[in-house]
């Protein structure tokens, strides 16, 4: 791999939902993660970082064929009985070889993880990490119940009723890290990288499931430092839904402006320190003020 990537970047990814669950939680009837105080919704980085595996696995090719997989996944490793494999057994399919699995699983060069092998367990800080989503705006949570079509007992004529919670609208915003030091572990690469960014944009599109259909990717940003040392951090701070007539209210992006302005104010502030900016933004999307010129857009 000799193109591992050399340069401490930034990412600011923002998309929306529409009536679903973007993150539901198991040990609260799997409702959507809302903070109590703020009304904040809140999207774990796990969350995120399967939906970037799955969409390599099922679109780009990881998929343990041509040498290209995603280690953590399920694996059944008996037909009959339907075992998932654990950690071990799946470091035995890369014959417990460090380099095997570093090569082969982008998800490891991703996002690192912990390795049991034979005789001991490896662990690796993964170059690619990702605060708490969280939305900007609070959110309400819609309760929704309804029957199902079979009889909730043999000889009942009596249907299930089902319960799920959902969210009208939440706009999420997560924000990255890609450190170059741990990237010489991982060997972390530029083409990882891209694919890393397409994995975030139409995996988030193509999370297709009864709960997550209504997702759509709407802005994606990576910053690009020329100094390794440096990084300008908290990027979700700096923007912000502006024009809204009234908070609770908000169902889709013609109900706010996009406000980009603090975040152009400190990429100014800082411009010695930046290589590249370069985004994705969805057509959809009204912002203010203008995107700079000088950003690049990606190309996926």
């Amino acid at each position: 791999m000799n193109n591992i990537i050399k340069q401490k970047s930034e990412i600011l990814f923002c998309y929306d939902v529409t009536d679903a669950n973007p993150n539901g939680d198991p040990m609260d009837s799997n409702k959507p993660r809302i903070d109590e105080e703020t009304k904040i919704n809140i999207v774990t980085d796990v969350r995120l970082k399967r939906t970037i595996r799955d969409y390599l696995y099922e679109y780009e090719g990881f998929n343990g064929k041509d040498g290209r997989d995603i280690f953590v996944r399920e694996v059944i490793y008996d037909e009959e009985n339907k075992y998932i494999q654990d950690g071990k057994r799946r470091a035995k399919n890369f014959d417990n070889k460090l380099e095997k699995i570093i090569q082969a699983c982008i998800d490891i060069r991703l996002f690192g993880g912990v390795i049991p092998l034979d005789k001991d367990s490896i662990t690796f800080t993964g170059p690619v990490q990702f605060k708490m989503g969280r939305s900007l705006h609070p959110v309400e949570l819609k309760h929704i119940k309804g029957t199902g079509a079979f009889a909730s007992q043999d000889k009942s004529k009596q249907k299930t009723f089902r319960d799920e919670y959902v969210l009208p609208y939440s706009f999420i915003v997560f924000h990255g890290i890609i450190n170059d030091k741990a990237a010489r572990h991982t060997g972390l690469t530029e083409e990882d990288v891209k694919l890393l960014i397409k994995a975030m944009w139409y995996g988030t599109k193509n999370l297709i499931s009864r709960s997550k259909f209504g997702q759509m990717p709407r802005f994606l940003l990576k910053v690009d430092y020329k100094d390794d040392n440096f990084f300008i951090g908290d990027l979700e701070k700096k923007i912000k839904l502006a024009d809204v007539e009234n908070i609770y209210k908000i169902r889709s992006t013609k109900d706010f402006t996009f406000d980009l302005s603090d975040l152009i104010k400190s990429f100014e502030r800082y411009a010695n320190k930046i290589a590249k900016i370069s985004y994705i933004v969805d057509n959809n999307l009204s912002i203010k003020p203008s995107i700079p010129e000088n950003w690049e857009k990606i190309s996926i």
